[in-house]
């Protein structure tokens, strides 16, 4: 394992990022790494974790901590408990800070035995391993800040010890640049001021050297009130006396050419690690990837990190190929040199200087000419590494490829800081607007802006500088005219890179005029496309089907389409609406393909969404699922009601089974709109879809020729269950028992459904219907936990939820871990339900499903009351109602287990004030769980206010409503003892038999009365 401390805190396994998540954890990573091995006591991590803040239980929560980061690590590294404290299994060489100061002092000792060389070399490695400022991320924490200093002095004496290094090497041209930023950096080093002399001194810039001295007697004078040291002086006066001549440079020697770069460098930690290994293995490397990507920042950065000396020749300027061994040349500058016969033979003397990356930045419009001359100078200077930049690649054997694509994106606004694209817009913003933040009121807005630019930093950076004039919110909502937008670049920059549009233009004119046909066609693909949607749709006379493999081989390689295993083409979101404008100026109209490929595509595959081969059907839907409904558009706003309705159809299923309600109603509404547009049977078929998805019962011969997943809503079926001929299909036959189970279970029927509960089950296990299992599983559990039998009910929904993950239905897979939570904490097993709700509350969070939290919540807070800790319950539910969630999907649910808490702890009036909402609430709902739910809470309250009979009657009312009992509840096990020990069992069965042996309509007439305000 790698602790990475110099830079934001981490950690590798095998080069392979370790998830350290939260920074109070990275914060006891780096304090227990610092240590390489040796134990931490408790009290110690304690004070310098959180210092004079440390919270109430603080043993506790350090406890928890130690746990997750052991967990976190996982093989990676052992994190184990001494006697009062902690240890982790970290060797010095385990952790670069460590490493670094090791390093430093070696370098240092090399140097003062004075062997340049390896003082240099060692130096040199000691400072690569910086990634940033050290412990970035854990600054906040009472350690680190010293720590940090420290490591700083460290770094500033070894830069002193490496420039040092390599004057007496000879390297003072070399040198200067780096002199001069280290000086900026620390301008009252004195060393640094030296060396600077000794080095503009051999440069024959001695006048240059006076004035560097003069400038930091000043500094001294003024700021600390002292005179420059001894060493200092001596430096002055040799200088004065030019007794510092230039030492006789190598004649091969040439200074080393990395541009100065002007604002902070962001991310890419991965990309930079590859180029590393990269750069050590091969001696061509090539970073490939879309214009505005960043490809030159990284080579600089790369190059920077490198040991070796490193030069620079950008070849964006260069407008013809035989211009490129000059342009070179220039770059690199010849001063010195004897002239000989070719630009490629004083190229080779130039860089005939040992060990040196050569870094060749935008070749691709000179692409040949850049290969051949990389090949020929390679082939040369066995010591030389080439690292170029291009959008596509060299094409050279032995060149290995670093491709480089948009910056991280957050997954979701709460990540938001973390994401390297977020991290770079708001760097740039600060520097536009330094009261910019990142909060709440910005980090929506942020969060758009990085996606909807795909994360492309010169995209990023160009909206920054908008901040001058816009909000951030103005920003992301004129993202739609992003070329117009976007116009704002640095005047210093490449013309190309001033604008958006500038960028994407220089891409687009790389390209032989067949890749244009195949880049603008595939723009109306928001889905991407795989191969055969390219040649159903997009071939045609200019674009012949065979071509567009090759065609499509070509615009990968020159960076304007990405790949996925699949494979499935996509375009950046930008590179796509400049195609799209550029597929609307041709005239090309391929909606009628689109549409027709897309359809047929869609009803091909809907119906193995019923069987065993669901699981593929479903990755079909997901992958095309942005084709599909921009052909269902296509289809709307040509007003094409037939092929509008057949795509709700094939659609309806798949929609169903991902929990996507509102894609469903929105295209239903707008297929009915089209009215007069639609044949007669699709009316029919609209008419009868919009009752079915509204609740009330279809039996239309419009109805089933629409759907085969009809039966499910059909609750005609359970009504009486004639009239209707037995399906043929075993997928409808499973289906029409389901339904009929759920008419007669919201009926109050439980036991008339039982075998329809049973024969759905086996049938949706005969055709291999996951979405039907997990539906039928729910019921068949809910039997047995009704019972109190709650192995068996347990058993039943750990194959649900099992089923859920499989199938991928997020929905379900919360609602199914949810109700085996509420099982466990029925059961008694309060630990097992309290891992499964934080499973839960975990995933819905990381995936953004605040309204899926409505459910997690309550069966915390139901946890909790069981566990007597009614304080803490109330609290849970406080905080489910501030979350943004729809309020009648919580309502009930907050106000009824909130009035179970008032019944935990005996509060009566209390308990009564609560009723009527939490009754009028289950009520609204209708369901006859809920409304069951009301004759127990009723049951309750009246236990409380001394009428005993009047509750075991209400409890009796549960069971008219429902069906049964619950017996598997245990508060009203424990009701119902408490009001048998009042009444006595005969008394006790004779007011439950009032209300259980109602029938169900009065029942609800009964109890409506009993809760009204």
């Amino acid at each position: 394992m790698e602790i990475v401390l110099l830079g934001p805190v981490g950690a590798f396994d095998h080069a392979k990022p370790v998830d350290i998540s939260g920074v109070r954890l990275r914060m006891l990573l780096a304090r227990l790494a610092l240590e390489a091995g040796r134990p931490v006591s408790a009290d110690a991590l304690i004070d310098d974790l959180w210092g004079e803040q440390a919270p109430s239980g603080a043993a506790s929560a350090l406890q928890a901590l130690v746990y997750r980061l052991r967990k976190a690590l996982g093989e990676a590294g052992t994190l184990t408990s001494v006697a009062g404290g902690y240890r982790l299994s970290a060797r010095t060489q385990d952790v670069d800070a460590l490493r670094f100061e090791e390093l430093a002092a070696q370098g240092r000792r090399e140097l003062a035995a004075g062997r340049h060389e390896e003082a240099a070399a060692v130096l040199g490695a000691a400072l690569g391993l910086w990634r940033g400022a050290a412990l970035a991320d854990v600054l906040d924490a009472p350690f680190a800040p010293g720590v940090a200093a420290r490591l700083d002095e460290v770094r500033a004496s070894a830069v002193e010890d490496r420039f040092d290094a390599a004057l007496r090497l000879g390297g003072h041209a070399e040198a200067l640049a780096g002199l001069a930023v280290a000086g900026a950096e620390h301008p009252l080093s004195e060393r640094l001021a030296g060396l600077r002399m000794r080095a503009l001194s051999a440069t024959g810039r001695q006048s240059d050297a006076l004035a560097v001295f003069e400038e930091i007697r000043g500094r001294l004078a003024e700021e600390l009130g002292v005179d420059p040291s001894t060493e200092l002086r001596e430096i002055h006066l040799a200088l004065l006396r030019g007794e510092l001549a230039p030492p006789s440079a190598r004649a091969e020697a040439v200074p080393c050419r990395l541009p100065a770069q002007l604002s902070s460098f962001v991310g890419r930690e991965r990309e930079l690690e590859q180029l590393a290994v990269l750069m050590d293995s091969s001696r061509l490397v090539t970073i490939v990837g879309p214009g505005g990507a960043g490809k030159t920042r990284l080579s600089i950065e790369a190059a920077a990190r490198d040991r070796r000396r490193a030069w620079f020749v950008p070849l964006a300027g260069v407008t013809a190929p035989d211009q490129l061994a000059d342009a070179m040349l220039g770059a690199l500058s010849s001063q010195g040199q004897t002239q000989q016969a070719t630009p490629v033979d004083r190229l080779a003397e130039l860089l005939d200087v040992g060990e040196a990356v050569l870094i060749l930045d935008n070749c691709e419009h000179v692409l040949d000419a850049a290969a051949e001359l990389a090949h020929e100078l390679l082939d040369r200077l066995p010591q030389l590494g080439i690292l170029a930049t291009s959008r596509e690649p060299l094409a050279i054997t032995g060149e290995a490829l670093c491709h480089l694509g948009p910056l991280e994106l957050p997954s979701r606004p709460a990540d938001a800081a973390e994401s390297a694209a977020v991290r770079l817009f708001v760097d740039r913003a600060t520097g536009v607007r330094p009261d910019f933040v990142l909060d709440g009121s910005t980090v929506g807005a942020v969060v758009e802006i990085c996606c909807r630019l795909d994360g492309l930093p010169l995209a990023l950076e160009l909206a920054a500088a908008k901040l001058r004039a816009m909000s951030v919110n103005q920003v992301a909502q004129r993202l739609d005219d992003r070329f117009r937008l976007l116009t704002s670049g640095s005047r210093t920059a490449l013309p190309r890179q001033r604008t958006l549009l500038a960028v994407v233009e220089w891409s687009w004119d790389l390209l032989e005029e067949a890749e244009r046909v195949l880049a603008r066609r595939l723009s109306a693909f928001p889905g991407g496309a795989t191969l055969a949607a390219l040649e159903a749709v997009c071939a045609g006379e200019l674009l012949p089907a065979g071509d567009i493999p090759y065609l499509l081989d070509a615009l990968v390689e020159k960076s304007l389409l990405s790949t996925s295993d699949e494979p499935r083409f996509r375009m950046l979101e930008t590179v796509r609406a400049y195609g799209a404008a550029r597929l609307a100026e041709s005239g090309e109209d391929l909606s009628a393909r689109f549409v027709a490929y897309f359809l047929a595509l869609a009803e091909e595959h809907e119906p193995l969404l019923r069987t065993g081969g669901q699981l593929d059907a479903i990755a079909l839907f997901d992958a095309e699922h942005g084709n599909l409904v921009a052909a269902l558009r296509m289809a709307v706003a040509a007003g094409d009601g037939a092929t509008a309705s057949r795509f709700v159809g094939a659609l309806f299923w798949y929609w169903g089974i991902r929990g996507m309600c509102g894609q469903f109603g929105t295209f239903l509404s707008e297929v009915r709109r089209l009215g007069h547009e639609l044949p007669d049977h699709a009316l029919a078929t609209m008419h009868a879809v919009r009752l079915a998805a509204s609740g009330p019962a279809v039996d239309s011969a419009a109805a089933r020729e629409f759907h085969p997943a009809l039966p499910l809503v059909r609750m005609s079926l359970a009504a009486g269950g004639t009239g209707h001929a037995e399906p043929r299909d075993a997928w409808a036959r499973a289906s029409a028992h389901w339904a009929r189970d759920v008419a007669l279970t919201e009926q109050g029927e439980l036991a008339a459904g039982a075998h329809d509960r049973r024969e759905a089950l086996r049938g949706f296990e005969e055709v291999g219907d996951r979405w039907g299992l997990v539906m039928s599983l729910l019921p068949l559990s809910r039997d047995h936990s009704l019972l109190g039998e709650y192995g068996q009910a347990i058993a039943l929904l750990e194959r649900a939820v099992a089923i859920s993950s499989e199938l991928g239905a997020e929905d379900y897979l919360y609602l199914t871990r949810a109700r085996l939570a509420r099982e466990r904490r029925r059961s008694g097993d309060l630990d097992g339900a309290l891992c499964d709700i934080l499973v839960a509350r975990r995933q819905a969070a990381e995936k953004g499903h605040r309204r899926l939290e409505a459910n997690i919540l309550v069966g915390l807070a139901n946890l909790q009351r069981r566990a007597g800790e009614l304080e803490r319950a109330d609290r849970t539910l406080d905080e489910l109602e501030s979350l943004a969630i729809p309020e009648d999907l919580a309502r009930d649910l907050i106000v009824s287990t909130r009035m179970e808490n008032r019944l935990a702890e005996g509060a009566a009036a209390e308990a009564r004030l609560l009723l009527p909402q939490a009754a009028g609430s289950l009520f609204a709902q209708g369901s006859s769980a809920g409304l069951a739910w009301a004759a127990e809470l009723l049951g309750g309250v009246l236990a409380l206010e001394g009428d005993p009979s009047g509750a075991a009657t209400a409890l009796g009312m549960s069971q008219a409503i429902r069906g049964a009992f619950d017996h598997g509840e245990p508060e009203l096990r424990e009701l119902a003892v408490r009001l048998t020990g009042k009444l006595g069992e005969p008394g006790y069965e004779r007011a439950y038999r009032l209300g259980a042996d109602l029938p169900r309509k009065d029942a609800l007439t009964r109890l409506a009365g009993a809760t009204a305000p």
